[in-house]
This record gives structure tokens, C-alpha cells and sequence, in this order.
């Protein structure tokens, strides 16, 4: 297959879209496949204007000049070339391609979501709005999509309606999240370069500052479990550093200094935070898929989750759930107690118990094999372009009568 995939321009700053695309991107090209990787290239934006100006330069790169290269590419191409858009967010592009081949990865409609009102916690400005409304106008033109979970192909279904193909093929796991071979030597020496004594244990969240990632309600949690416990655990919170309302909630917890927010962190570093936690927190209001999950699984560590989709149809019943958060107020006293209570009943499980949660952990991160995923999708572009090309010869008849 010949496969043009459009992806988000470096100059935004993204981690996650960036390595997604260059996984689709690897994984088609080890299949013996000619990948082409197409993205806006900083023309404006690498102008010497003010900050406050950058957003705009790189709006000019995206929905200016890069589509006029694109049209220009697209005439030199194959008729069975297929075009694949590794975000939906890409929406904008997708009105280039829409009479040809090609196929939308969906991660999740948070944004559409919150540009429509949907959610308290996020209100986007009136730029904002019109921004994700050019988006939807945009994918809404797509004819086939790849979703990453079922409550993400439910949520699609709401904007674009019956019509596309939607198919649905979970996330698969990096093979580098493994469990660790000794635990207490693996603590000890990431104590070391932490600074952290993790010797006894600890608490591990991975997330951003955005409001579904609920890292407001991580504190609430295990400051309400802290309080009911003569001993505590270091709770580590990797992630960028923490906005001011964050940092000011954490100095008033009951033990404050138990709270370390990790940034920056190596690869390798949390590799092996993930092998040696005591237990994973990721209660989350809303997620695409909810990635963490299935690393911490695989990793063998218990999960300590909200009973919510796409949450509860990555954990399965391996995973340990707190109640869905309020949206309005996530963490209110009585989430937190709840949340707590889970906490509680994780750290209480006997040596057996626990490694029947870590075992089952294990067995259900293996419907997240990366290579599985890779050919499920790989099976799909070519049914595309197949289903592409059996049109052809119907449309030429059609059109001769």
C-alpha cells in the first residue's frame, strides 16, 4: 500500500499524537508498506514575532499554506494511494481527501464535547468554540474511522451519524512496560534518584493539568485515606508541574510532604515506577482510552479506577473502582471518602490477593498486544482501499448510463 499520513505539526508541542502517529507509522512500514508522513512545517511560526502571536503564525502554516502543498502533492500520486488521518483533530485536512480513500483514527471527543457546553469544568473561549467547530465540519466528511474504544465510537456516532464505518481497535500496549524482577531492589534504586525513600511502598498517578485528568481528585482521595492511617505512603504524581490551585491544595493535606509531583521524568524512570507502585490511581472523569491503565497493568501493578466508560472497558475485572466523579465538583467529601475506601481495601490484600489482582491484571492487558493492534488496523486500510476500488468500476457504469 502507498499511505500518506497526515499529522500534527511538530511545532505545537504534543507528545502523545507525535509518538501514536509514528507508531501507525513504523508499524505500516515494517509490514512492507511505503509510509509518507505529511504535516504543516513552520513557515510563519518560525518568524520572530511576539509569544502571543505564535498561535496564530502556526494557524496560517496549518489552514493556509499547508493545504495548497497538499493539493500539489496529491497530483502526483496514485489513484489507490490511501490517506490517513492519525487524529480527528486533523478534521480541517479531511475535505482534501473526502472523494478518496481514506480512514480517521478517533482518540477521544472530549473537546467537541466541552465546545458545546457539555462540560462545567472546561468552557473554551469563543475562539475555542469556533475552532472545534471547523474541526467537526471538517471529520464529519469522513467515510471510515478507527476508534480507540467503544465509548469513543459512541461518542462519534453522536457527530457524525449513522452513515461512516466505525470501527473500533483498542491501544496497544509498548512491550517495554514489563513487571519488575526484584521490587525491592528496583525501589531502592529509583529512591536513589529520586530522592524519594520508597523502601515501604508507594502511590503512583501519571496525568496532565486538564480537568478530566482529575489529578484534584488524587489528592482529595489519599489525603481522606491518609487521615484514617498512622502511616502513609509517598504519593508520587508524575506529570507536568502543578498549576497554583493544585500546589495550594497539596499544603493543606495531612501530610503534605508525602506528595511529590515528578516532572520531566525518564522513560526508563517511569518504566520503573510503573513495576514497583503499590498501586496505581487514575481516577479519571473522562478519557479516549485511558492509557495508563493498560501500562500499569502490564507492568503488574493494581489499578485503582473510576467505574466509567472507556475506564471500566480497559480495566475489565481486574481493576480496583471508585465511583464516577462529579463533574462539577470532583473532589467533594463524599467521592473522597468512597475513593479512599478503595484505597484502603488495595493496601489490606494479602500477599495472594494481591498477586491474583497483579495476575489478572496481566490477562487482561493482553487485549492490548501493539502487534494485534497494528495488523487489525493494517487489515482495515486495505479493506478500504479494496472497498475504494470495487466502487470504481460501478461509478464508471453508472455514470455511461
Amino acid at each position: 500500500m502507498n499511505i500518506v499520513l497526515f499529522a500534527h505539526p511538530t511545532f505545537l508541542g504534543s507528545a502523545s499524537m507525535p509518538r501514536y502517529t509514528q507508531w501507525l507509522a513504523d508499524g505500516m512500514a515494517a509490514r512492507g508498506h511505503r509510509v509518507r508522513i505529511w504535516a504543516p512545517q513552520p513557515g510563519f511560526h518560525a518568524l520572530p514575532v511576539p509569544e502571543r502571536l505564535k498561535k496564530w503564525m502556526g494557524y496560517l502554516d496549518q489552514f493556509a499554506v499547508f493545504p495548497r502543498w497538499v493539493r500539489r502533492q496529491m497530483a502526483a500520486l496514485p489513484a489507490d494511494t490511501l490517506y490517513v488521518f492519525s487524529d480527528h483533530s486533523l478534521g480541517p485536512w479531511v475535505p482534501l481527501v473526502a472523494a478518496r480513500p481514506h480512514v480517521i483514527h478517533c482518540h477521544d471527543l472530549l473537546a467537541q464535547h466541552s465546545a458545546l457546553g457539555r462540560v462545567p469544568l472546561n468552557r473554551p473561549g469563543w475562539s475555542g468554540r469556533l475552532y472545534q467547530r471547523y474541526i467537526r465540519r471538517g471529520f464529519a466528511q469522513g467515510r471510515r474511522f478507527i476508534a480507540i474504544s467503544k465509548k469513543t465510537e459512541q461518542d462519534l456516532r453522536g457527530f457524525v451519524g449513522p452513515a461512516p464505518t466505525i470501527e473500533v481497535v483498542y491501544n496497544g500496549v509498548n512491550p517495554q512496560f514489563v513487571p519488575a524482577k526484584d521490587v525491592t531492589a528496583q525501589r531502592a534504586a529509583l529512591g536513589r534518584r529520586l530522592g524519594i525513600d520508597l523502601s515501604r511502598g508507594f502511590l503512583l498517578h501519571v496525568g496532565v493539568n486538564v480537568w478530566y485528568k482529575n489529578r484534584a481528585g488524587v489528592l482529595a482521595m489519599v489525603d481522606r485515606w491518609r487521615r484514617s492511617t498512622p502511616e502513609g505512603l509517598p504519593l508520587l504524581m508524575v506529570g507536568p508541574p502543578p498549576p497554583d490551585a493544585l500546589a495550594s491544595q497539596r499544603l493543606a493535606m495531612h501530610a503534605p510532604n508525602e506528595v511529590h509531583f515528578l516532572s520531566k521524568v525518564d522513560d526508563d524512570v517511569l518504566i520503573g515506577l510503573y513495576g514497583t507502585a503499590t498501586a496505581f490511581l487514575f481516577p479519571s472523569i473522562a478519557e479516549g482510552f485511558g492509557w495508563p491503565i493498560a501500562e500499569a497493568m502490564a507492568s503488574g501493578c493494581p489499578v485503582i479506577t473510576t467505574d466509567a466508560a472507556p475506564m471500566n472497558e480497559v480495566g475489565g475485572s481486574a481493576a480496583f473502582y471508585v465511583p464516577p466523579a462529579d463533574a462539577k465538583a470532583p473532589a467533594d467529601a463524599a467521592w473522597a471518602a468512597a475513593a479512599a475506601g478503595v484505597i484502603a481495601k488495595v493496601l489490606a490484600l494479602s500477599p495472594l490477593e494481591r498477586q491474583l489482582a497483579i495476575d489478572q491484571g496481566l490477562s487482561q492487558v493482553r487485549r492490548f498486544d501493539s502487534e494485534s493492534a497494528l495488523d487489525r488496523i493494517e487489515a482495515i486500510y486495505r479493506q478500504t482501499l479494496a472497498a475504494n476500488a470495487a466502487a470504481q468500476p460501478a461509478a464508471a457504469r453508472q455514470s455511461a448510463t
